[in-house]
Order: C-alpha cells, then structure tokens, then sequence
C-alpha cells in the first residue's frame, strides 16, 4: 500500500473523496483542493483512468526540511532517481512554494532539477533531459513554511484533458468541473430514469460530452496517449493494459447502450460546429442533437417529459458586457420556469446577484472555482408544485407551547433586529425545557432566510425515540412560525460520534450562503461542521474590534473564518494578520476577506498555532483580539486548555502589543475564571462580558465572556518591568 495525493479545483473535494473511496482508494481524507488517500499501484492506475474530478494524482517520495537552497538540493539528492528515471530519460519539475524564505517557484524547481541531474551525473557521466511537455516522469515538489514534498506526478498532464477536446471556445469550462456540476445535479440519477440533457448555451458542448460519457460508463482518461507513469521506471505495463482492457470492454457495452438523449443549443453558429468536431472526437456525436437558438427559444425536445437542462452562461468576467448579464439570466431563468416544468435544472453562475436575476428559489447552492474564477452553482426543482395544500396534522400540546414561544420571541425581537439590520440572530435558546435546542436564524443577501437547529443534550430520563420526535416539532414549528421551506432548515443532532465526538456524522455538501452583518458580507456554511463560520454571540464583540481597530495594526489569533479581521479592516485598520491551525478555515478566511474587498499584502493570513506565532512573530500591534477554543489537543500543536493556559496566552501577546495597545480577549467556557491577580501586574483589566452579550442571547448570559486588557500604565518613577513593585 501506497500514500498518494488527488489534487482537485477547490469545491470539489468531498465528490472528489467520494469517487476515490468508490475506485477503491482507503483511508481517504479530503483537504483544501484535494485529498489524501491509501492504496495499490492499481489503485493508483484506476484513478488515473476513471477519475472525472481530479487533476492530478501524486505519489510522494519524500518529505523533508528546506529552510534554504542546500537543503533543499540535499533532499533531493536523498532519493534513488534511477529507480524512477532512466539515464537517457526525460524529466520536467513543477514547483510551488508558501510561507518559506525559499519565495521564488521557478528557482525551487531548477534546484530540484540540479540535484536530479547531478546525481545521474556523477554515477556514471551521463545525464537525463529536460522536457516539459511530455516528460518520461514528471516531479511535483511543493514547498511550505520551509517543509518540501517531493512527488511523483503520475497523470504527467492535467487529468481534465480528456484527449477528446480539438476546438474550445473563448471561456471553456474545464472537463472535471463539468463532470461536478452534472453529479451536483444529480445527472446519473436522472439518466437512469430515462431522462435528457439539454444545454441551452452548449458552447464547445463540454457538458454533453462529458454527461454522455458518464452515462455510458467510458473512462474519462481512455482517450488519452500520454500519463506520467508511462516512462516511469517501476511502470508495469501488464496492470495497465489489463485495466485498459477492462475499461475498453466497459465504453463498448455503454456505448451501445447509451440512449440520443443529448441535446445542445447555442447563438453563435461557430460553437455549433465546435461542439459537433469535439463529440465526433469524443464518439458520442451520434446521440447529440445540436442546434442554432438563442436561449430565450430553448424548448425541451419533443417526446420528453423530464431531464436536466444544465448549461455555463457568460459571466461578464471574459465574455459580453457585465451590465449585459442580468438580462441575459433573466431571459434563461424566464425560458426554465415557463417551458421546463418537470426538468431539473443546473446553471453555474458568475456570482450569487447573477443568479439572483434569474428570479427562481434555488433548493442548492455549491461554491466551484472555474479556473481563478469563484462562481456558484445554483440547482433548481423546475417542477410544478402542486398548489392543493395538504392537510397538516395537528401539533402535540407540547409542540404547540413551543410554538407560542417562538411566536413571542419573534414579536418580542422583531422591531429590533429590523431597526438595527441584524440579518442573523438567535431565536429560540431551550426556552423549554422539553425542547433542548438553539434555533439560529441566517438571512442570505439574497432575502432568503434558513434556519440552523442545534440539539442539546436532552435529560438522561428522556428516551431517545422521544427526544427524536421533538427534534422533529421543534423543525416544523421553526419553519411554520418563520416561514422557512424544510430544504433551507439544517438540523445538527447530538449523537455520539466516532472518536468521541459530541455529535454525529455531519452532512458535507460544501454549500455556502452569503450574509450580511454591519454592511459586511460572510459566508456560512450550516451543514458541513459543528459551527457555522460566524459565531452569532460574538456579534458585539465583533463590532467593539471595529471600533478600537481604526489606525491600528490587527493581530487575530485562533481567527477561525477571520470575521473579525474584516471588521477591524473596516473599521479603519492599517492591516490585520489573521492566525489559524486550519488550511480549511484559512481559506475560508480568505474568501471573507475578499469577498469584502479586503485582499493583498496588508491582510496576511498565518497557519501557524498561536503561541509558536507569538514566539516567532517579532511585529508589534495595536489591537490583539483572542477567542480560543476551550481546549484544543491537535497533533500539529501543543494541547492547550484555556483556563490552564490563558495567563501564559496573554503575557505573549503582551509581548506583541504596541504601548497603547488593547487586547480584546474572549472564550466560550462557561466555568472560565479569569486569573486576575496574575494577569494585573501587566495589565488594567476590564470585564466587558455583560455587554457584550446581544440581546437575541439574554437567556445565555454566560454564553461567553469578554475581556479588555491595556497595558498597565506604572506610576511615575517605576520600572514598568520590575513587576514585584507593581504588584506591592
């Protein structure tokens, strides 16, 4: 068994660890744009040759310190290249480099390339060449915070190049990216179920392509003639012809299967004669019908009732004028609402306003990267609801108190969030006892409002199936009190998990919505992970960082999704640093960021533990904001626990605080007592705990705590650092 890394454009990666678990890969674990999985050499082959996601898949060789350019030659040198490279053979280095003083890709990979060479050559005087197109191996190196992997590329070229592809269009979509939208769109099930597919603006006909070549079970790599093992020493050419067999017999029997259910239409004549020379390529133009329509004349084919019409529009980024698309969605979103009742429907928008204006509910929405380019994927059920409402039962007694409370709370709290624009807020916090949940309310930017359900642990004398059933009412009293449809409600049950954890198997959709708080935008996420990305109770807490931050450098550790580093940016910060373990978190800090506008040098993002970033750091702020965990024991830090270590936490930051500076410290441990008498020999200490509480979580008044912390001033003629006088 073998370790190997799946790369994958960001948003696919849980389809990604789907499809590889289902070609065999164990131990498979996704990371940010991409996946880690274990397996044979087959394995390694199948993903190779079936993998509609991936991008590449990576075979590491080593893994090793390069703080400068001699280690890094050193590690290279460490491996047997001829057990990989023959003497004669052909090599190409890819190098990427993060967060090392080794900040130049293009000198990374000509040191790597040195030591390959060097070493052939002073074996025996012969040396490989360079080919960077068709290499016999291809060397994937990457380099971050000064720890380089070296790999082996095994696809040799993107695995999105399909070997069908002979003409695109101005902005092609990439093939593994259309293979995500059609199974984000539910494609094989509506293909088994004799549905069509209909591309309304087919462009180069990507989509058909590859949802004809997913219904007929061929291979996305069987066309290909180049993979990076192919010249690789330890190829074994007998496994490989044995699975390209396989996959042959495989596109046969699909092939004569495979039903005229493809259906393209486009504008512009010259994508028509595009799409038709690349099907031809592919072997499936015989089941496509491709015509010449605007979008506004798309009609589903005669003789079928349902399918899935999927298509790219523009997205003004490349193609048209910007302040042409609204129209162009609205006229897309106009022809699938008055012609496709029955269909599914799928369209990758520029942006969420773009998919706004085709004026229809979204039941999903995935975030997906087309190339550099962030846009979101938006699924609808086109078919016609039936307008006779059922007859609902009748609530329990029990359910029915709780829907007078919601009804209260609403009443009680709705003048105020509306006069003070809160969008997201608590509206239910276990008013009931018989009722142990949080209802958590998120309006989108786009009017919609979906609600988050956490259950709390219920009473030990409560049996599960009871426990269950309120779970149940407390979902549709929500829905009913604040008018939200039971697909925008995300329910987290607290079940006993693997390894311990408090609550069960979350869903992981990768679906984000965008909010809004103080005239900023965030992205949550109410499905995938225990919180959401924005911490509601914080909200003041928040908003206090943005009034302190003006004119101050910004230091926030344990960021999390970075929500406060874009308050403090907006409150007038001349940067922030935003600090986190998790690559996951990071890069959702990024997106916040720029989804604000925030973005560039003057808003760093830092994966590091907090404390080795205090230890490391020698900047000076003037504003620290901290809200760690309660406690923490991941493998890549220290275990922390913030009651025991919180004195020790402070005094480093203080060591990082500007003359003048604040730190706004806060944690969520209801037993936390603040060791004062240790934290006042350096600082003047205010508890600001009670207001900074919202009024949406009066009934959790210890729900977190909050604390300011200057740096004391010392009375006049006193060391400041001569700490037993100042505590006399």
């Amino acid at each position: 068994m073998n370790a190997y890394f799946a790369t994958c454009p960001k948003g696919l990666e849980y389809l990604l660890r789907d499809e590889l678990v289902a070609l065999g890969a164990s131990d498979v674990r996704e990371t940010l744009a991409g996946a880690h999985f274990s397996g044979t050499l087959e394995t390694a082959y199948r993903a190779c040759l079936w993998s509609r996601l991936a991008s590449r898949i990576l075979l590491p060789l080593a893994e090793f310190d390069a703080a400068d350019e001699d280690a890094l030659y050193r590690g290279a040198q460490q491996i047997d290249w001829s057990e990989h490279l023959a003497a004669h053979g052909t090599f190409a280095v890819d190098a990427g480099t993060a967060l090392s003083k080794l900040n130049h890709s293009q000198f990374v990979g000509l040191r790597v390339k040195d030591a390959v060479v060097d070493q052939f050559r002073q074996r025996d005087g012969n040396r490989p060449g360079i080919d960077t197109e068709e290499p016999d191996i291809r060397i994937n190196v990457r380099l971050r915070r000064d720890r380089a992997t070296l790999s082996l590329d095994l696809a040799g070229s993107p695995l999105h190049r399909r070997g069908w592809r002979e003409l695109q269009g101005e902005a092609p979509l990439k093939e593994n990216l259309a293979a995500a939208m059609l199974l984000r769109a539910r494609w094989p099930e509506i293909y088994a179920a004799r549905g069509a597919l209909l591309d309304p603006m087919c462009g180069s006909g990507t989509l058909l392509i590859e949802g004809a070549l997913m219904a007929a079970d061929v291979a996305p790599g069987l066309r290909r003639d180049y993979f990076g093992f192919l010249g690789w020493q330890q190829h074994d050419i007998a496994l490989w012809r044995g699975l390209l067999d396989e996959a042959r017999q495989r596109a046969e029997t699909g092939l004569r299967a495979l039903r005229s259910a493809f259906f393209g239409s486009d504008a512009d004549p010259r994508m028509i004669q595009t799409a038709k020379r690349n099907a031809q390529e592919a072997g499936v133009a015989g089941f496509f019908t491709l015509d010449r329509l605007d979008v506004t004349h798309a009609r589903p084919p005669a003789g079928i009732a349902s399918g899935l019409v999927i298509t790219n529009p523009p997205y003004g980024e490349r193609l048209g004028d910007r302040t042409e698309m609204p129209r162009l969605y609205r006229a897309l979103g106009e022809t699938l609402r008055t012609h496709f009742n029955g269909w599914r429907g799928a369209v990758l928008a520029g942006d969420v306003e773009l998919g706004r204006a085709m004026q229809l509910h979204a039941d999903k929405r995935y975030v997906l990267y087309n190339g550099a380019l962030e846009t979101v994927l938006l699924t609808f059920d086109l078919k016609p609801r039936d307008t006779a409402p059922r007859e609902p039962k009748p609530l329990s007694a029990g359910a029915q108190m709780l829907k007078n409370r919601l009804e209260k709370n609403l009443r009680h709290l709705r003048k105020r969030l509306k006069r003070e624009g809160i969008h997201c807020w608590r509206a239910y916090d276990q008013d009931l006892p018989e009722y142990a949940a949080a209802i958590d309310v998120y309006g989108d930017t786009g009017g919609d409002d979906h609600l988050h359900i956490q259950e709390y642990r219920a009473p030990a004398e409560v049996p599960s199936e009871v426990a269950r059933l309120r779970l149940r009412e407390i979902a549709r009293v929500a829905g009913e009190v604040l008018g939200v449809p039971r697909e925008r409600i995300a329910i987290k049950t607290r079940e006993r998990g693997k390894g311990g954890s408090k609550y069960g198997q979350l869903d992981q959709r990768g679906e984000f919505i965008e909010v809004e708080e103080g005239g900023l935008k965030f992205l949550v996420n109410l499905t995938d992970y225990l919180d959401t990305g924005l911490f509601l109770d914080h909200r003041l807490v928040r908003a206090k960082v943005r009034e302190l931050a003006e004119g101050k450098c910004f230091l926030n550790l344990f960021a999390y999704t970075a929500t406060a580093s874009v308050h403090a940016a907006a409150g007038g910060a001349l940067e922030t640093t935003s600090v986190d373990l998790s690559a996951t978190y990071l890069e959702w800090a990024s997106r916040n960021l720029a989804l604000n506008g925030f973005s560039g040098a003057s808003h760093r993002l830092m994966q590091f533990d907090a404390l080795d970033f205090l230890q490391r750091d020698r900047g000076h702020y003037g504003l620290i904001f901290v809200d760690p965990p309660t406690f923490s024991n991941s493998k890549r830090a220290e275990d922390f626990d913030v009651q025991r270590d919180h004195v020790k936490l402070l005094e480093a930051c203080n060591e990082r605080l500007t003359r003048d500076g604040v730190i706004v410290f806060s944690n969520n441990f209801r037993r936390f007592r603040l060791d004062r008498e240790a934290l006042e020999t350096h600082f003047d200490v205010e508890d600001w705990s009670a207001p900074s509480i919202p009024f949406d979580f009066a009934r959790r008044a210890d729900i977190h705590g909050c604390w300011l912390l200057r740096r004391r001033k010392p009375e006049p003629g006193i060391n400041p650092w001569d700490t037993a006088r100042i505590k006399k």
